[in-house]
């Protein structure tokens, strides 16, 4: 927990100000800025202030916050415009849902002569804590991401159109997968508060992972 640590990283998901940046948008010295950093010097209350302002955080976080630790493992962290597309979707409760809904996506494009399939995928949310609690069952959704003329049979076709999302990229997010995947849903959220974009669930995909040794996690913007 550092005030210093926190404001670098701060810095870094504003994209990559520099000290000098934050130095000119705070009316004070770039010195000052590096002394805040390292921790051998902390603002007088009314920078502290205008800091939380300019990056819509509180003081606590600010001070008392590990931001940090959310950041370390994520690079590439950008907004973009992913292009419409269609897809076909399979939704799996199990005690291995994400692996099952994903080789059912795959299975079903290798059996329509696609063998390299683009998958995305997200929670599926319909669990009971029954499911959850006794039998240790949760749920996941994956999708194929259709090619350009496939249209695979006896199953439904959903279309998304263009849309903004924030992003992140993950290297080998299942060396550790049930702390990686979820910090970077929150370093993601983290980036899109710090930057003034909000999360969306009307009509578009609310977030995916893609599916692979890297990953890239989404979350559609306003």
């Amino acid at each position: 927990m550092s005030f210093g640590k926190n404001l670098q990283f701060l810095r870094h998901l504003r994209g990559n100000m520099t000290q000098e940046d934050l130095a000119e948008k705070m009316h004070i010295s770039r010195q000052t800025v590096s002394k805040w950093e390292l921790d051998a010097a902390q603002p007088e209350m009314e920078k502290a202030v205008e800091l939380c302002g300019f990056f819509n955080c509180t003081l606590d976080d600010l001070f008392r916050g590990d931001m940090v630790a959310c950041g370390e493992t994520y690079t590439n962290l950008r907004v973009e415009t992913v292009p419409a597309f269609r897809y076909i979707k399979h939704a799996v409760i199990s005690v291995d849902p994400e692996g099952d809904a994903v080789n059912n996506v795959i299975s079903i494009a290798r059996r329509c002569g696609v063998d390299h399939p683009r998958v995305i995928g997200w929670d599926f949310p319909n669990v009971s804590q029954e499911q959850v609690n006794v039998f240790n069952m949760h749920g996941y959704e994956a999708a194929w991401v259709l090619p350009d003329g496939v249209v695979p049979p006896d199953r439904e076709i959903y279309e998304q159109a263009a849309h903004k999302y924030a992003a992140v990229h993950i290297e080998k997010p299942f060396d550790n997968p049930f702390v990686t995947i979820p910090n970077a849903y929150k370093t993601l959220m983290e980036y899109m508060r710090v930057n003034g974009f909000e999360h969306t669930e009307q009509d578009v995909i609310p977030c995916f992972e893609t599916d692979g040794e890297s990953m890239d996690i989404y979350i559609a913007c306003k």
